[in-house]
């Protein structure tokens, strides 16, 4: 590394110097279970953070560094499985979600046959019906180019979450300039996704048909230039002339 070329400071770094400036201790921690920790959210930015923090008799911030993380640029409605089968599950008499205790074996073949039909049915109608849900997990780079421009920083240090010490746990989390702007596409992307699940669902498929298309463009290209590269060209020459 050049002697003259100047290190770049992790949004780590800058808010735990900005933590001893206020001649507080910043404190390295690593949440380990979020579920287990009764926490209260402070509203306000970092300097009113530390005013708070000092008003409540801290000496030192609890700093946990947070990085950005590849699951962020998948879409994510914030349903887990076992409330999506609650709520979309099949009827159950039981409310078990799948039948599997209040119908004996023909009366559930039966009845499956006839929701199927139900189901297209009501497609052919009505055309696809889908939710948010049912999306989850989808690239939202398909939605928003320009959130694929920040894989390379998975990994980086993008935010940190401040606790105060304490039986109140009031904590903050503070995200690099960076970040808030991919934050924001993704937000944008997800948006999308919620207000029509079908036609998000349509404009990715069509975004990645496209660029499936344009790299199998590049690679015939590539390969039709390997092989030009590889032909030998023949000079042709004139006969000799018969002396």
């Amino acid at each position: 590394m050049a002697k003259n070329q100047k290190v770049q400071k992790s949004i780590s770094d800058e808010v735990c110097a900005y933590i001893s400036k206020q001649k507080l201790l910043p404190i390295p921690v690593q949440t380990l279970n979020e579920e287990v920790e009764a926490t209260r959210y402070f509203g306000g930015d970092l300097k009113e953070f530390i005013e708070a923090a000092k008003s409540l008799g801290a000496k030192s911030i609890f700093v946990e560094t947070l990085y950005l993380e590849e699951d962020e640029f998948f879409y994510d409605s914030g349903m887990d499985d076992e409330e999506y089968l609650e709520t979309y599950g099949a009827d159950c008499n039981c409310g078990c979600q799948c039948g599997c205790c209040c119908e004996d074996k023909a009366e559930k073949k039966a009845d499956k046959k006839s929701k199927k039909a139900a189901k297209v049915e009501e497609e052919e109608e009505d055309g696809v019906w889908l939710e948010p849900e049912d999306l989850d997990g989808l690239d939202l780079s398909l939605l928003k180019p320009e959130i694929a421009s920040y894989m390379d920083r998975v990994g980086e240090s993008c935010g940190v979450r401040l606790t105060v010490p304490g039986v109140d746990h009031l904590e903050v989390e503070i995200f690099a300039d960076w970040y808030d702007e991919f934050a924001e596409l993704v937000d944008e992307a997800s948006e999308i996704i919620e207000d029509d699940p079908v036609g998000a669902l349509e404009e990715m498929q069509a975004a990645f048909d496209e660029a499936e298309a344009a790299a199998e463009a590049e690679e015939k290209a590539a390969l039709e230039a390997e092989k030009a590269k590889g032909t030998k060209k023949i000079a042709a020459h004139p006969p000799k002339k018969a002396k």
